[in-house]
């Protein structure tokens, strides 16, 4: 369960962020991956070396360095989500370079320079799942991109194969596909910001309660579709911010919508499904924003400040004790 948006400011600075939703425990840490950095594959047991650096929340398990969401240093940004029930790794792998669901991140973080790069690098790949360490098992995934232009795609590979599909509505949630998502986008066309007028059933005359009564039928659950519609209505209804700081301060603000507190999702194995943490990354400084449930102090790294060559990735703390 996560939630991801993209939001620009009127001078044209593009924000990115999700909400890190999970009921497997974590330990996340911030890591900035240095230019030319060659890394090897435990899943596929392939060599690769890093076009761009990169700062990025993630971490290492039995060896395995994943990351779920990060930017890099052209601006282009990506996030990984769960894509229960509708992610399929055994699609026919002739003439396709394989990348490890739990690598493909790493993987075009450090080659794409923008959404046009991204679309010309997945033409001739395709996605296998691998065992992750953390629920152990071939963790069904999808992903959003976006750069510094304001552009956003959504990754998903089914049983119909590996698509880009463009996301003009800059958000993403979980299961099912986004074209679902979109589609049922129109079951909600009734939502406004305004207020209802007056209207007779009969001779009875009805009217509002009070302010915000276009949006009682805006959905308030934490299911993927009701995350989606309530995102996609925030972010499109929000006054476009007149600058960075007012940009961050508003998408934190939809997020507050978004965050599940610890005890209201429950999982069928008893654990609970929360919001873990909330991080925004501005794409045009490659500044990193968040901050986690046990901590709403909005922290901020930035890759600039720790922009060196390095043979290994720089670790630059741990945020699992907010967690």
């Amino acid at each position: 369960m996560c939630t991801a948006i993209t939001l620009q400011s009127v001078q044209k600075e593009n924000f990115f962020g999700r909400t890190m939703d999970f009921s497997h425990p974590i330990e996340p840490g911030v890591f900035v991956i240095p230019k030319d950095y060659e890394w090897y594959s435990l899943a596929t047991e392939k060599r690769y070396i890093d076009k761009y650096s990169f700062i990025s929340m993630g971490q290492e398990t039995d060896g395995m360095l994943g990351f779920f969401d990060g930017v890099n240093e052209t601006g282009f940004a990506a996030a990984v989500l769960y894509f229960a029930g509708y992610a399929y790794y055994n699609l026919p792998i002739k003439d396709k370079e394989e990348i490890a669901s739990l690598d493909f991140l790493h993987f075009i973080l450090g080659r794409c320079s923008c959404i046009d790069d991204l679309k010309s690098l997945l033409k001739n790949v395709t996605i296998v799942g691998i065992l992750d360490p953390v629920t152990r098992t071939a963790a069904p995934l999808h992903w959003i991109a976006t750069d510094k232009s304001g552009k956003s795609v959504v990754i998903e590979q089914t049983e119909d194969g590996l698509e880009v599909i463009d996301n003009p509505i800059g958000v993403m949630a979980n299961s099912p596909d986004f074209r679902w998502h979109i589609t049922n986008l129109r079951n909600y066309m009734n939502i406004s910001t305004t207020q209802q007028n007056e209207v007779y059933w009969g001779n009875v005359s009805l009217t509002p309660f009070g302010q915000g009564s276009g949006t009682m039928a805006l959905p308030g659950g934490f299911t993927s579709p009701e995350r989606f519609i309530r995102a996609a209505f925030l972010k499109s209804h929000v006054p476009v911010p007149k600058n960075s700081y007012e940009t961050l301060i508003t998408c934190f603000h939809i997020m507050n919508s978004l965050f599940i507190p610890k005890g209201i999702v429950l999982t069928d194995k008893g654990t609970y499904d929360y919001t873990k943490y909330v991080a925004f990354m501005n794409t045009n400084t490659c500044e990193y924003y968040f901050k986690t449930y046990n901590n709403n102090q909005i922290l901020r790294a930035c890759l600039w400040d720790h922009y060196r060559k390095s043979s290994k990735p720089i670790f630059l703390g741990s945020i699992a004790s907010s967690v």
